[in-house]
């Protein structure tokens, strides 16, 4: 039986309930995360890493996929779901006319050292009346790839497959006999759990366990639980952002730091794979790794935030990438890597699944990974030239990695390339990745000048200016006033957005201000972005796609450079109401209002940080506010 209100399609023949992909929250321990459904699902659950094959896969098939579920037994219910305030806890809470009951999900952090060791944990209360659970764990290895055996022992559950292992930790306290009940049935397990007011059970899934299922009693997930709030708010204690949207910034900085992997400070660009661009359509990417471009950002939003620590872990994996000097058709460096740094990216499908809501094909690995996109060095250049305003240190090496960089960009800018899009509908001039490649050098510059370091300035000045006088020639279509994609084409890109906050062009410079009312009547809805016309711009992909949230928050940034002061808040209030319940967003939102594409996606979360804080800060201005509330912004 469906529930009113959810979701049905029909896929290959069967017929599925579907949750919406913002029903989720994520949690996480900086080396992996598990996304949970508003109704108490696990559907999607990586391990040991980000990158890693699936274990729970439901939410791109709920058949085949895997999944575990918690959640009222055999009553009407109503459900909401909140985060632990400041915290990166997830609290699913349930309501029925016997009582109400919740589940607190969250995974104790797992420490800056790599391992195969995770624990998701699962506390079940009932906080008021009586309330009954049902629970069932239906793990599928290797996405769906591998069966898997269940072993069930006196205090819990051990599941096997290809070399991996899950154990499920029981709480149990004395007395329960006839509170639960467990069967294991095709391998899965299945239990119930009665509960009355102020009482707590639950479990432990880990992975990599150090030995057979054992017995934990209330009190030791509940410390678990005291050591993972304490841990979180300790964290988000050292913001220094105290604008007018502390909520929305703060849950934008807990959900990076959620992707980042501890390890080695690389950012994934989401954790998900394959959740479509355009429902139905095969615009469907793996985002499980760290983009460049992603990792650059990261770096500036969080010094703009106060966590110069994370700023400086991310600065030192981005410097990692450029020392490596990748020798290849694509420069230097690659666009992106796993988060461990290594670059074998092999792009796959998997048949085998649907797809959420039918958006086949369902990829891993991202074919997109050796693509030449020149955008890349200018903003790695421009967050190792924020680290050193911000006073972390550049090894000598690290010079010498960037003016080997800089040479090699110096021969090689003024070619076809791919673009920040990572579209596949062939090479060309695009003026965004000459903008940035002008940002490469403008940044070396001042940094060998600031340092005194060995440097061919006058060859990266020259090249700096050609770059400058070429965009402005070549990237300036005359009869659209207006800033265009490529130099073959009249075709508007929002990634221009970015051209006044790099220092390009002034916000207020008329032809800037021409190129921003363009985008206005073309590419912006109800303050809502779209990347590009993909039907003016053939990208090489079938279908259509959403509002980019991205674009709309460098929007909401061009707006206040330009002046437009009033527009830029009326945009960003009326983005934040695109957010999910807990305040997270996807990478696009659809017609329909509805978030489409991976989630949560860190380029959304970091735009909203830089906008929210350059808002801040001219909203401050105008009205009058003293000089130290304008340098905390």
């Amino acid at each position: 039986m469906v529930a009113a209100g959810e979701p049905l399609s029909v896929v290959k023949g069967r017929v599925m309930t579907e949750t919406a992909i913002a029903d989720h929250g994520i949690i996480g321990d900086l080396q992996t995360a598990a996304l949970i459904t508003t109704d108490g699902s696990v559907d999607w659950f990586c391990c040991p890493r980000f990158d890693s094959p699936s274990v729970f896969g439901a939410l791109l098939d709920d058949e085949r996929g895997g999944h575990f579920r918690i959640r009222p037994a055999g009553i009407d219910y109503t459900t909401k779901q909140m985060y632990f305030p400041d915290t990166a806890v997830l609290v699913t809470r349930f309501f029925s006319e016997a009582g109400m009951g919740q589940v607190l999900d969250f995974m104790p952090p797992a420490g800056s050292t790599a391992t195969d060791n995770h624990r998701l944990v699962r506390m079940v209360q009932c906080v008021r009346g009586e309330m009954s659970f049902e629970w069932d764990v239906a793990p599928r290895f290797d996405y769906g790839r591998h069966a898997h055996r269940a072993e069930v022992t006196e205090h819990g559950v051990v599941f096997t497959a290809n070399g991996s292992a899950l154990t499920l930790h029981v709480v149990r306290e004395p007395g329960d006999e006839h509170k639960a009940t467990v069967r294991v049935e095709d391998e899965d397990l299945y239990g119930s759990l009665n509960l009355v007011a102020g009482e707590i059970r639950g479990v432990v899934l880990e992975s990599a366990a150090d030995g057979p299922p054992r017995e934990i009693r209330a009190a030791e997930i509940r410390g678990l639980l005291d050591e993972t709030v304490r841990f979180w708010r300790s964290w988000l204690a050292g913001s220094t952002y105290t604008g007018r949207w502390r909520e929305a910034v703060q849950r934008s900085a807990i959900t990076l730091k959620l992707m980042t992997y501890a390890p080695t400070g690389g950012l994934v660009a989401a954790p998900t794979a394959a959740l479509p661009e355009q429902v139905g359509g095969e615009r469907n990417w793996d985002y499980r790794y760290t983009w460049v471009r992603d990792a650059s950002f990261s770096v500036h939003a969080l010094l703009r935030l106060g966590f110069v620590e994370e700023a400086d872990q991310f600065a030192h994996w981005l410097g990692d990438r450029v020392r490596e000097r990748v020798s290849s058709d694509s420069g230097p460096m690659n666009i992106m890597y796993r988060i461990d740094g290594s670059s074998d990216l092999k792009e796959d499908v998997l048949d085998h699944w649907a797809g959420y809501r039918g958006s086949a094909p369902v990829r891993i690995g991202n074919g997109a990974a050796e693509q030449l996109q020149l955008d890349i060095y200018g903003e790695a250049l421009d967050s190792i030239f924020e680290a050193d305003r911000a006073g972390l240190a550049m090894p000598y090496q690290g010079w010498s990695a960037i003016s080997g960089v800089l040479n090699w960009l110096a021969d090689n800018w003024d070619q076809p390339e791919e673009g920040i899009w990572e579209t596949r509908g062939g090479r060309q001039a695009f003026t965004y990745g000459r903008v940035m490649c002008w940002v490469a050098f403008d940044r070396g510059v001042r940094m060998a000048i600031e340092h005194g370091r060995p440097a061919p300035l006058e060859r990266w000045t020259a090249e700096r200016d050609r770059i400058y006088e070429q965009v402005m020639e070549r990237g300036f279509h005359a009869s659209r006033q207006a800033f265009v994609q490529h130099y073959d084409t009249d075709v508007l890109d929002s990634a221009l957005l970015r051209m006044p906050s790099v220092g390009f062009i002034d916000g207020r410079d008329p032809m800037w201000t021409s190129t921003l009312a363009a985008m206005d009547d073309e590419l912006v809805t109800d303050s809502l972005v779209y990347r590009y016309d993909p039907d003016a711009s053939p990208d090489g992909l079938r279908g259509q796609e959403g509002t980019f949230s991205l674009c709309t928050f460098a929007y909401v940034d061009a707006l206040t450079r330009a002046g437009r002061i009033d527009d830029a808040r009326q945009a960003f209030e009326k983005m934040l109401t695109y957010a999910n319940h807990a305040g997270l967003y996807s990478e696009e939102i659809a017609l329909t209002g509805e978030q489409i594409g991976n989630f949560p996606q860190a380029f959304t979360h970091l735009a909203l940080i830089d906008a929210a804080v350059t808002l801040d800060a001219a909203l401050d201005q105008r009205a009058g506010a003293s000089p130290e509330r304008l340098r905390r912004g």
